[in-house]
């Protein structure tokens, strides 16, 4: 597991405390223990909290600063502080690339991610190797869905779409966490909800608006879940989660871009006009907004 070094008092804020920090070093904790009372050992055999051992960073972020501000996955930090600490020893902090599959259809579940930027779809995979989107999930959700009711095979693909970093967890320590932390319990049974809701309004969407609509929405959805109004995201990529050829992705595009809503470049896609793209959705997106903000208030912007 990643981490910044936070000290006992500051575990949801390193950069408040620097009695644990090291600049330009990077720390990974060894557990020999396990539960609230885990200890972890230091490589001159004293037992602390932390280990302060520098090691290479391998798929680990490699800024410190973002670290000390880990996680940014507004799930996790929806738990009281006390239950996050807790949950945080069984997390590790990993990148997420583009087109990577997180977890294949038909695998078996052995992790759970938690999205701290970029997003990921959840796909169905066909017998002729296409697929289509199901739903998306970002810094507001988890991939966790099916392991809440106890499954331990992966039914869909989970295909990174926009790059990040997200923090992953073991299904067992997920499952540890579902049956002895009651708060972390009640938050995934509340994301469970919104996650179908996200899927009901989609699935309903998808024969009742117009494909111009739908794609509005699809890039709104990918804006809430990004910083940044530039999308790393293709004309090919857009037809495919879409479930269309790409000469009509290509067509409604160039609806959106005519008016002023979008640009498109290489490998890219540009909002310009946020409002007004939403004023060209449908209103489907409106709608998941307010459900999600109803089961998750705080977690989605």
């Amino acid at each position: 597991m990643w981490f910044g070094g936070p000290c006992t008092e500051h575990w949801r804020s390193a950069r408040d405390c620097a009695c644990r920090l090291r600049p330009l070093a990077y720390w990974r904790l060894y557990n020999i223990g396990h539960g609230p009372s885990t200890r972890w050992k230091t490589t001159d055999g004293v037992e602390t909290r932390f280990l302060l051992e520098p090691t290479q960073t391998g798929r680990g972020l490699k800024d410190v600063n973002a670290l000390s501000t880990w996680p940014r996955n507004r799930l996790l930090l929806a738990l009281p502080s006390r239950d996050l600490k807790r949950v945080m020893s069984e997390l590790e902090q990993i990148r997420c690339e583009r087109a990577e599959v997180l977890m294949d259809a038909d695998s078996s579940l052995n992790h759970v991610f938690f999205p701290d930027s970029g997003v990921v779809s959840v796909v169905a995979v066909y017998s002729d190797g296409s697929v289509i989107e199901m739903a998306t999930i970002g810094r507001e959700g988890c991939t966790g869905v099916q392991a809440v009711f106890g499954a331990k095979r992966s039914s869909v693909q989970l295909l990174v779409q926009i790059p990040g970093s997200a923090a992953k967890m073991s299904r067992a320590a997920f499952t540890r966490a579902m049956e002895s932390t009651p708060s972390f319990r009640s938050l995934m049974y509340a994301y469970v909800q919104a996650f179908l809701e996200q899927i009901l309004v989609s699935g309903a969407c998808n024969g009742a608006h117009s494909l111009k609509e739908r794609l509005a929405r699809w890039l709104l959805m990918m804006r809430d879940r990004s910083d940044d109004d530039a999308l790393p995201i293709t004309q090919n990529l857009l037809a495919e989660m879409l479930g269309v050829q790409r000469p009509s992705i290509t067509n409604a595009a160039g609806e959106l871009e005519g008016a002023g809503l979008i640009a498109r470049g290489r490998q890219q896609v540009t909002i310009l006009d946020r409002q007004g793209l939403t004023k060209a959705s449908c209103e489907c997106y409106k709608l998941v907004r307010a459900r999600v903000a109803f089961h998750l208030p705080k977690t989605y912007t």
